[in-house]
């Protein structure tokens, strides 16, 4: 719920910016894909100067919960667990504060920016333009990825200060990067569309989001879980982003990062065909 206050100081004008596309008129062809252009453009702009206003609140407190988290679990467990054979436990658990840190802030960018919307009323001005359903969903999951990546790298720089762990394949970590905050970014555009009100959002957040990434794998390995659970910590994709990701750092895993690749590829493919689906028919959105 620490989002509420995201819109701050951002609503009055980015409402003039964005309403202002709609006063353009509706010309043909090329004029009219260039105004639409700068609609999108617009639109993004807007959704990531709303949460880098209040970046003390949307980027610096996700880092300082990072750093918590590893110098308690790290300063507790650091002499008595190995995750992975000759890993130190707290370099482990870098990554894996990294990515969840990723997840949820990219969830709760464009899931708090659309819910903030339809309360205070302000939605209909990014409606108006003429700005196509994909536009509208690039934007809000673009300034997603943004802000998810923004808060990974902090948490980075600052984690890797206290344990450095080492980059062996660099290319992974991009990749499940990416396609994690994508996910996530996605999926935040789907639950603010069905929310009505901040206490259905809350559900989505406090029962779906949150456990999925602490049973993720990010302060453990699947590894050392009895068979039970550890086929049920593969029924979880965050558990895939989380294990591919620290592959990228490790060059060691609990599957295959190829597989890993897949499923979270898949999960995006199918979350981004839903949320489409749902701006293209208005759901929720044009009352």
């Amino acid at each position: 719920m620490n989002d509420v206050r995201d819109v701050g100081g951002v609503r009055s004008g980015s409402t003039v910016a964005v309403g202002g596309v709609a006063a353009l008129g509706a010309p043909a062809g090329g004029a009219l894909r260039a105004r639409i252009g700068i609609g999108f453009r617009t639109l993004l702009y807007k959704e990531m100067l709303r949460f880098w206003k209040v970046s003390f609140q949307t980027i610096a407190a996700p880092v300082l919960t990072g750093v918590l988290y590893l110098l308690v679990f790290g300063h507790v467990l650091d002499q008595h667990v190995e995750a992975f054979p000759g890993v130190r436990y707290s370099a482990f658990l870098v990554p894996g504060l990294v990515m969840m840190s990723m997840l949820q802030n990219a969830f709760a960018n464009s899931s708090s920016s659309l819910i903030q919307s339809k309360i205070m009323g302000n939605l209909v001005f990014v409606l108006l333009p003429p700005l196509s359903h994909l536009e509208f969903f690039a934007a809000y999951a673009l300034s997603s990825i943004v802000r998810g990546l923004t808060v990974g790298l902090g948490v980075f720089a600052v984690t890797a200060c206290f344990a450095l762990p080492p980059l062996r394949s660099p290319l992974w970590i991009v990749a499940f990067s990416l396609a994690g905050v994508g996910l996530l970014g996605v999926m935040g555009i789907i639950a603010g569309i069905v929310s009505d009100k901040f206490d259905q959002l809350a559900t989505f957040q406090n029962f779906i989001i949150m456990p999925a990434t602490f049973l993720s794998g990010v302060f453990y390995s699947v590894q050392g879980l009895s068979p039970f659970w550890r086929a049920v910590s593969r029924l979880n994709p965050f558990f895939y982003m989380v294990d591919g990701f620290r592959y990228g750092f490790f060059a060691q895993s609990d599957v295959d990062p190829w597989q890993s690749l897949a499923v979270v590829a898949a999960s995006l493919a199918a979350a981004a065909l839903i949320a489409i689906r749902m701006l293209a028919s208005g759901y929720k959105l044009r009352g």
